[in-house]
């Protein structure tokens, strides 16, 4: 949900989480064990992205994808997801959270913003694989507890982190300040945005418009977020996939623990806008994810004790 300089993942007990090529997606089933290593993707010495499975028309019934956006961007940033889902068949839908984008005008609730979700899985047949970054990875973690019956499985990116009260209330100040500048922090944001993020990134998070002013009501919502507890809740699937240099990682084996069929996928050299600086590796993971939820579907209840997979 904002920017830091790069460090290294802790897990909750203060562990080292490790790093390095070669790592594995691990899978837990709710159980307090030391998931082992982890898959990475996209972590080729010639920088290339690995191709990415499903091409080629969709089986009858194919899962529709619902993809979340983080704070202060839209649905645009997406766009990249959108093309590349769209070309193997998929139906993707990618609404505009309140106070953002096409809904600059509302208030953002975290209800509202569950809302949101629930009508556009309604609007997709009832049932979805939901994808949400940062923001967008809190409320699909909402969503998916209140409402299980709509989700076929979560991928909950970059959002490995509790949403602590007092960091939240530290990140509200500044913006209270940054807000007041004479452009509302529209000079500052640009800056941030061109730092961190390729050009035709930049252009697609900022398609939509930028809500500089809604962070204070975001950081004040998702401060009463409960990501733990509403990933014990979750019976489907649930991918969290984090960029290797993300500063919203240092709780995923936490994270991880806590779900019921989890699978931790860390992407190679991302940082934590992990579908804007890494499109087609994060495209993977999603097609990824949908293979497995329509091609082995016995694997949620069977995921117990099952060790790493998708070793590279």
């Amino acid at each position: 949900m904002t920017t830091a300089a790069p460090r290294d993942a802790r897990d909750g007990t203060g562990t080292s989480a490790g790093d390095g090529a070669g790592m594995r997606t691990v899978t837990c089933a709710g159980t307090a064990i030391d998931p082992g290593p982890r898959r990475e993707v996209g972590a080729r010495p010639d920088g290339a992205a690995d191709p990415a499975p499903g091409d080629g028309p969709p089986a009858p019934g194919a899962l529709p994808v619902v993809l979340l956006h983080g704070l202060r961007t839209s649905s645009t940033m997406w766009r990249a997801q959108v093309r590349a889902l769209e070309a193997v068949g998929r139906r993707v839908v990618a609404p505009d959270f309140p106070g953002h984008g096409t809904r600059i005008d509302e208030r953002f609730t975290r209800a509202g913003a569950v809302e949101t979700v629930e009508a556009a899985v309604d609007g997709v047949g009832g049932r979805a694989l939901v994808v949400g970054l940062s923001l967008g990875g809190y409320i699909g973690m909402a969503h998916a507890a209140a409402h299980p019956e709509q989700v076929a499985g979560l991928v909950a990116a970059a959002c490995s982190t509790r949403p602590a009260r007092v960091l939240v209330a530290g990140w509200a100040l500044a913006a209270r300040g940054i807000v007041r500048l004479p452009d509302h922090g529209a000079a500052l944001n640009q800056l941030l945005v061109e730092r961190v993020l390729p050009p035709s990134a930049a252009e697609d998070a900022g398609a939509g418009g930028f809500a500089l002013h809604v962070v204070e009501d975001v950081l004040r919502e998702v401060s009463a977020c409960t990501p733990i507890e509403d990933l014990a809740r979750i019976d489907a699937p649930v991918w969290l996939v984090n960029g290797r240099f993300d500063h919203f990682r240092g709780e995923e084996r936490r994270f991880l623990a806590a779900c019921r069929d989890g699978r931790l996928v860390v992407v190679a050299r991302a940082t934590h806008l992990v579908s804007l600086v890494a499109p087609e590796r994060f495209t993977r993971a999603v097609l990824e994810a949908l293979d497995e939820l329509e091609h082995a579907p016995h694997l949620s209840a069977s995921a117990a004790g099952r060790g790493p997979v998708g070793s590279r």
